[in-house]
């Protein structure tokens, strides 16, 4: 009989994606607000209700919700909607579950690598890093909490954090932003372009999240990162090398950035650069490991 997961953010497109790969193995439900199948059940964060037939039966949770942290400027409205997607939504699972005792094998949480902060000696950042500074870091620091009530209050047999860096994607995501401008002609690197990004293929993120709910040995936090990070420069000139445009203009500068973006410009020009040691010394094979691979996939 198939173990059963439940995934959170049911309309993002990891989720999309992990359900095609998880489904051969197991039967997958979805949590969303606005349920349109039989897997899909409602759940609604400010009414604080989940219909609890998502949750009878589970044998894992995959939490992926959260409101995207680069949609919208970072008002301080905004900043508590990110915050509470993510963390009140997990409270909330957590509260389900242990009102109404159902126990699960394990409790498996999207984190990210905003935890770190800005890292100015470009060395790596490892899962034993500590926290950086920054409201990114703060969420994340939250974030994580929440997850590890549910290994501490004894609802889930195991607790799993994948701090995930950029996630690139053919039609959603960072990648279809950067590759627009430079397809029209008016791309160009961020701040000096020299800041480090942690990226991974969206297949590869998915495939941690099958290594990690299939492995009942694994627990704790992993990076969830390619072992070749990029600088913005090389990033912006490999995307437009792929679609054979030129790059005619100068570094956007940071202080334009920040006028433009404010808070949030740190996600543009924080210098992240992130080890992905600890997931490939647990097993983990990397189907596109630099950057050349993974653009020709998804820009071919």
């Amino acid at each position: 009989m198939k173990e059963i997961v439940l995934i959170t953010g049911a309309n993002g497109f990891v989720a999309k994606r992990l359900s095609q790969i998880l489904l051969p193995r197991f039967h997958v439900r979805y949590l969303s607000r606005s349920p349109k199948d039989e897997d899909e059940f409602h759940w609604d964060l400010k009414k604080q209700i989940i219909d609890i037939h998502a949750l009878v039966g589970v044998d894992h949770i995959i939490h992926l919700a959260g409101a995207d942290i680069s949609e919208k400027r970072w008002t301080n409205d905004r900043k508590n909607e990110i915050i509470s997607s993510r963390v009140q939504s997990a409270r909330l699972l957590l509260k389900t579950l242990s009102q109404n005792k159902i126990y699960i094998k394990s409790f498996i949480s999207a984190s990210a690598v905003g935890y770190y902060g800005s890292n100015s000696d470009n060395s790596g950042f490892t899962e034993e890093a500590l926290k950086g500074e920054g409201f990114l870091a703060n969420v994340v620091d939250e974030w994580e909490k929440a997850a590890d009530q549910f290994l501490l209050e004894k609802v889930a047999e195991r607790v799993v954090k994948i701090r995930t860096g950029v996630i690139l994607a053919k039609e959603k995501g960072a990648l279809p932003k950067m590759t627009l401008p430079i397809k029209y002609g008016i791309g160009s690197p961020l701040g000096t372009g020299t800041q480090y990004l942690s990226w991974i293929h969206i297949d590869d993120i998915c495939q941690i999240y099958q290594l990690v709910l299939e492995r009942s040995d694994l627990q704790g936090v992993f990076n969830g990162v390619s072992p070749n990070p990029v600088t913005n420069k090389e990033l912006t000139k490999e995307i437009a090398r792929k679609i054979k445009r030129p790059i005619l203009f100068p570094s956007i500068p940071s202080w334009i950035l920040k006028i433009v973006f404010g808070e949030m410009s740190s996600v543009l020009l924080d210098n992240i650069k992130v080890s992905s040691q600890k997931i490939e010394k647990a097993g983990f094979q990397f189907q596109f490991s630099n950057i050349k691979e993974a653009l020709e996939n998804l820009l071919q």
